[in-house]
């Protein structure tokens, strides 16, 4: 039985594991995108994302902290400088996972993680999702009908006027007879 064991192993001794979770950690700061396993990458956003959240102060007792876990001074040069200031304003939740195809060779569930802040492709539609709130999704729809609906009031009077319907010749011949 497995009672309160909540540690991932992933079939490793407990230091194999703390070195491939470095490993993972300082390749995904440095890439901003890893591929890997969906166990590795569970794992890895658990061991990843209390490290970015020390990258937000930096100070000198938060840089060895993230050091004693990573081990690799261009990695704490990187969270600390570009990742810290990008994610300062973020509440948490600095990675995602999207899960990939099954690998070819023994069919692993494979997943690629990824630092939200850095994906340019999410980056512009959250720009218009991140500034919209519950609230806000409601006041601006109502603003978008109004002004649809002012745009499309001129529209549907301008068709129906006399200038496009006079042109026909059944008005002409009634201009005729009225002449």
């Amino acid at each position: 039985m497995r009672h309160g064991d909540k540690i991932k192993n992933l079939g490793r001794t407990a230091s194999h594991r703390a070195a491939l979770l470095s490993n993972l950690a300082c390749q995904l700061i440095e890439h901003k995108r890893i591929i890997t396993t969906l166990a590795k990458a569970k794992s890895l956003r658990v061991y990843a994302e209390p490290l970015i959240t020390r990258s937000k102060n930096d100070s000198m007792h938060n840089r060895r902290v993230v050091f004693s876990y990573l081990q690799d001074k261009e990695a704490i040069k990187e969270l600390f400088g570009t990742i810290g200031d990008k994610v300062a304003g973020r509440p948490g939740g600095y990675t995602r996972i999207i899960k990939l195809p099954r690998r070819m060779g023994d069919a692993a569930d494979m997943a690629m993680i990824e630092l939200v802040d850095f994906n340019e492709i999410y980056k512009k539609d959250a720009k218009e999702g991140a500034k919209k709130t519950r609230r806000s999704r409601r006041s601006a729809g109502t603003t978008k009908k109004v002004e649809m609906a002012a745009p499309q009031a001129p529209v549907v009077d301008e068709t129906p006027a006399t200038d496009v319907t006079p042109e026909a010749p059944a008005a002409e011949g009634t201009e005729e007879n009225n002449a």
